[in-house]
């Protein structure tokens, strides 16, 4: 099987490799990757705290992964990251390796309880500057327990709000399922900022238009500081023209809220979990791993002009 050369083979004074073919492409990239990202120290901090949605309703697009890829990129580099699991499934809680058996305080006490997001937030054991809140599967019935109560979009914001007025976070990640139902309203809510990861597939662009509509009229009823300011594409294969195609599209329609850096499909990055890790503990020198770092970078110094 042909094997995807290193840097160290580039190194070789008697090292050839044809720049054309797609393993070469991949392989340079992967050095530049780690050449750029060695020059770069801790990331800066945001002159207030900025609060992200991970939102996308068609499943499998790389929302959990991104929410704690990302989130794991950022407390890494020395930024204070707050990442809550909104997603039953939680998923986010296992990536993390964070207790999130039933019964757990987590998202669905702060939600239906109101109670506060002190008693309910962990440390990830692997992550110093990482906090998450569980979602643990009695979330599972929140969306009809959500329905009757007072506020029921603003309970997250007003916990959020909370907790953030009286501690020092940089970053918080909201991981969402894939629906908008109440759970995703409210993430709308508390959020100032949408990232949404779109895979570089044939669907990638279906139901989004429907998620933008969402979004806007929770930009009219509940939250007008709420805009669409990142576009992470995931899922990428350099190798392909379809990725191409995709990627161009989605950067004609979105503009400079697109990141520049692109996730590549990476068997590394769909492991990791498996190991209740991120890819940045799970392989830190994979191509995965890299390119979210790198992602992460992009985002703390990415403030694209709101639309007027």
């Amino acid at each position: 099987m042909e094997q995807t050369p290193t840097a160290a083979d580039f190194a070789r004074p008697d090292f050839e490799e044809d720049a054309s073919t797609p393993l070469a492409t991949q392989a340079r990239d992967h050095v530049d990757l780690m050449e750029r990202l060695s020059t770069v120290g801790e990331f800066g901090s945001p002159t207030s705290s900025r609060v992200f949605v991970v939102a996308n309703q068609k499943g499998g697009v790389g929302k959990t992964t991104t929410s704690v890829n990302i989130a794991a990129a950022m407390a890494l580099r020395g930024l204070s990251v707050l990442l809550i699991d909104l997603d039953p499934q939680g998923n986010a809680s296992t990536a993390t390796n964070i207790e999130h058996g039933s019964g757990t305080p987590g998202t669905y006490e702060v939600l239906l309880d109101g109670m506060a997001i002190d008693d309910a937030v962990q440390q990830a054991p692997d992550i110093p500057n990482l906090t998450v809140v569980p979602a643990t599967i009695d979330l599972a019935g929140a969306e009809i327990e959500l329905v009757s109560l007072v506020s029921r979009e603003q309970r997250l914001r007003q916990a959020i709000d909370s907790y953030v007025e009286s501690h020092d976070v940089d970053y918080v990640f909201i991981d969402c399922p894939p629906s908008l139902g109440l759970l995703t309203v409210n993430a709308m809510a508390a959020a100032r900022e949408v990232l949404i990861p779109i895979q570089c597939e044939y669907y990638a662009l279906e139901g989004l238009s429907q998620l933008l509509r969402n979004i806007e009229l929770v930009q009219r009823h509940l939250n007008p500081d709420l805009d669409v300011t990142t576009v992470l594409l995931t899922m990428h294969d350099a190798r392909t023209n379809l990725s191409a195609s995709v990627a161009a599209e989605v950067r004609q329609h979105f503009g400079d809220r697109v990141l520049q850096t692109a996730i590549p499909r990476s068997v590394k990055i769909s492991e990791a979990p498996g190991y209740q890790q991120t890819i940045l503990t799970y392989d830190p020198t994979s191509t995965g791993a890299l390119s979210y770092l790198e992602a992460a970078r992009e985002m703390t110094t990415h403030y694209p002009q709101k639309e007027q």
